[in-house]
């Protein structure tokens, strides 16, 4: 397979889990700070941040992300993410206010789904706000794909001129509402990319284990952690985002994938 590092995101939490459905969860800052430490000790290089609240509640409060991630900052080195969706339903000024720290990288959904019993809305013009809050920071966007109208979306808006020319992609595989976690759904997609183009997938509960294996193989890139799934295997908890990610490692290693540095994931990313 050659030389082909493989980039590892970690989602440390997300906005939907609550104490009642993961009790590792982690929510204070300090937490928080300490979940992305192990991950980036684990083999992580880029972590995929959401924030809570004194109530540990989602928020897209600026004073919570600074603090955030100024702790992980102090801890370990890594490559930050902002999401930008924060909770289904949180306002659009919310969602791009974190954005003016500068974090390296910022998710961007490319499109409106039904997210299980909920509305993830990201209209034309919710993307394109976004999209400019994202370069006017000059952040790396990662394009967040549900389903094959979200990659044809992509190339439109990006023939318009609405989302920056460069960008790294992840399929997000396997949510209520937008494509399941099959891998030939996933082999379709990749197929459609441009050459050269980077990207990852994030398969949702289940479909985490077999759809990072199989992005390895295809020389893809991976996103394990407990916002997307939060089983080792099925009927047990995983204990950590640490857990999940040490076995992708060695998965990977035995796939001759080794795990990228976080100067070669910015080298591959171009950032």
């Amino acid at each position: 397979m050659g030389i082909n590092p493989l980039i590892i995101t970690c989602p440390i939490i997300g906005a939907e889990l609550t104490k009642e459905d993961y009790p590792y969860l982690p929510a204070a800052p300090e937490e928080l700070a300490g979940a992305a430490e192990d991950a980036v000790k684990a083999g992580a290089t880029i972590i995929h941040l959401h924030v809570r609240d004194e109530f540990g509640k989602p928020t897209q409060r600026i004073d919570i992300f600074e603090k955030v991630s100024a702790e992980i900052r102090s801890r370990c080195e890594c490559i930050l993410q902002y999401s930008t969706g924060g909770a289904a339903g949180t306002l659009l000024e919310e969602r791009c206010a974190p954005l003016q720290l500068r974090p390296e990288m910022a998710s961007l959904t490319m499109g409106t789904i039904n997210f299980g019993p909920d509305i993830f809305e990201n209209s034309e013009y919710t993307i394109r706000s976004i999209s400019e809050a994202i370069s006017k920071y000059r952040i790396m966007p990662e394009l967040e794909i549900f389903d094959c109208g979200m990659l044809e979306t992509l190339y439109r808006y990006l023939k318009k001129g609405y989302i920056p020319e460069k960008f790294h992609i992840d399929f997000v595989l396997g949510v209520p509402g937008g494509m399941g976690g099959v891998v030939r759904n996933l082999i379709f997609l990749v197929d459609r990319l441009n050459h050269g183009q980077t990207w990852s997938v994030a398969g949702i509960g289940r479909f985490q284990l077999p759809l990072s294996m199989h992005a390895i193989a295809m020389g893809g890139h991976v996103r394990v952690g407990i916002e997307d799934n939060i089983y080792y295997r099925k009927g047990e908890l995983t204990k950590s985002n640490a857990q999940l990610i040490e076995r992708v490692v060695r998965i990977a290693k035995e796939m001759d994938r080794p795990i990228a540095t976080l100067k070669q994931a910015k080298d591959i990313l171009g950032l």
